[in-house]
């Protein structure tokens, strides 16, 4: 009962303070992202400039497994329920289906003629406009059992790690949760980053599922959500995300360059790395300061996206699902190295929405780069403002009434 009643007062606190998780917040209605319909004309330039080519196929036959997933996903929502309400764009998860289905449908055509999807379907724009980032799945030498080279432990969820559905007390909190343990004095944070890696709080409990040789590629791990395991006997094994402490992150990258250790227009994920590896006496303190921590399990296959489905290189986008809903298809014009000539691209293809992340909110989007070292380069360095399109079927939008009010 005493627990109970602990229980109930943690989160009158938390409704009083007016805090709440970070992930879960209305998008500020200053930034609030819209759709604006794209003129037939310009619709048609861009259906004709779109290629898959950037994204190792040379036919858009080769995205139909990706695109059949997407669907899938979308059939298995209530199809009455609305999946985005934005201004200039309302659309249940029905007539998202029907959309990419009837992409489908003309997909093999769009060798012969691209410009078919101004035809049969309306461009709207994302507003504002779209900064594109990168993640990847990083390699990352590791044991099963731990020794001298074998130190740095890469755990599983806890079992005294705890997650409440705040929506099931009251409307206002709707879709946030509560991530917490039950300690000795009741209700309690979960362990921070400090805590875990430098006072062993999860020590001696038999969580660990591997062991790193680098701290730093156990905190890249962490920012990725999912890696490879490069084991000593030549094998390797996907480590996938399986929870996290409900800790706010907080960038590494920001705090670089807040201190002046890292110039900003030299920010990368290589550059970070670089640094701490340059500088081990301040890496350590520098990581404790993200509270936020990330736990794993082992599988035989990956990685997995938000929609449980395997991410396609340069196919599979993160985003927030407010704004674009899992199992939607987009159009992205970009720009993008091709790894055959080293140099950077015009990039206008279509992608599937198949992942989320705490920091990809608004129009933000996060481009699954793929795996080993080129996908680590492109990921690292990916920073580009970029231009993203809904494309929804001209016969879904002529059944919905004043659709853009």
């Amino acid at each position: 009962m005493k627990r109970i009643v602990l229980l109930f007062l943690a989160l009158f606190i938390l409704a009083v303070s007016g805090c709440g998780p970070e992930a879960t917040r209305p998008l500020p209605v200053e930034v609030e992202p819209t759709y604006v319909p794209v003129g037939e004309s310009e619709a048609e330039t861009l259906a004709a400039h779109l290629s898959p080519r950037l994204q190792g196929t040379e036919s858009w036959g080769g995205l139909r497994p990706v695109l059949e997933q997407n669907l899938g996903y979308i059939r298995n929502r209530p199809q009455d329920a609305v999946c985005v309400n934005r201004p200039g764009l309302v659309l249940t998860w029905g007539m998202l289906g029907d959309s990419v289905a009837e992409l489908l449908s003309v997909l093999d055509d769009l060798d012969r003629d691209p410009r078919l999807l101004a035809e049969r379907f309306q461009w709207l724009k994302l507003a504002p406009g779209t900064l594109l980032t990168g993640y990847y799945e990083p390699w990352l030498k590791a044991s099963l059992t731990p020794d001298d080279t074998y130190r740095y432990p890469l755990y599983g969820v806890p079992d005294d790690l705890k997650t409440l559905d705040l929506g099931a007390f009251h409307p206002r909190w709707e879709g946030q949760t509560l991530t917490y343990r039950v300690g000795e004095e009741g209700v309690q944070p979960y362990h921070d980053r400090e805590a875990i890696d430098g006072k062993g709080a999860l020590a001696d409990r038999g969580l660990e599922i591997a062991w790193a040789a680098d701290p730093v590629d156990v905190f890249f791990l962490q920012i990725q959500g999912s890696g490879r395991l490069d084991l000593p006997d030549g094998t390797a094994k996907h480590i996938l995300y399986g929870g996290k402490n409900g800790r706010q992150y907080r960038s590494l990258g920001k705090l670089l360059i807040e201190r002046g250790h890292i110039p900003r227009e030299e920010m990368s994920m290589q550059r970070i790395r670089t640094f701490l590896n340059a500088n081990p006496d301040v890496a350590v303190d520098l990581l404790f300061e993200n509270p936020s921590y990330v736990f794993f399990r082992l599988a035989d296959d990956g990685p997995y996206g938000s929609m449980a489905s395997i991410l396609t290189p340069r196919v599979s986008v993160a985003v927030d699902r407010r704004v674009i809903p899992l199992g939607s298809v987009v159009a992205l014009k970009t720009a993008l190295i091709d790894y055959g000539t080293g140099e950077s691209e015009p990039f206008l293809s279509l992608m599937a929405a198949q992942d989320t992340g705490g920091a990809i909110q608004g129009t933000r989007m996060d481009l699954f780069c793929g795996t080993g070292p080129e996908a680590e380069q492109l990921a690292g360095h990916l920073q580009e403002d970029s231009e993203v399109f809904m494309l929804i079927s001209k016969k879904v939008l002529d059944a919905i009434p004043d659709n853009a009010e």
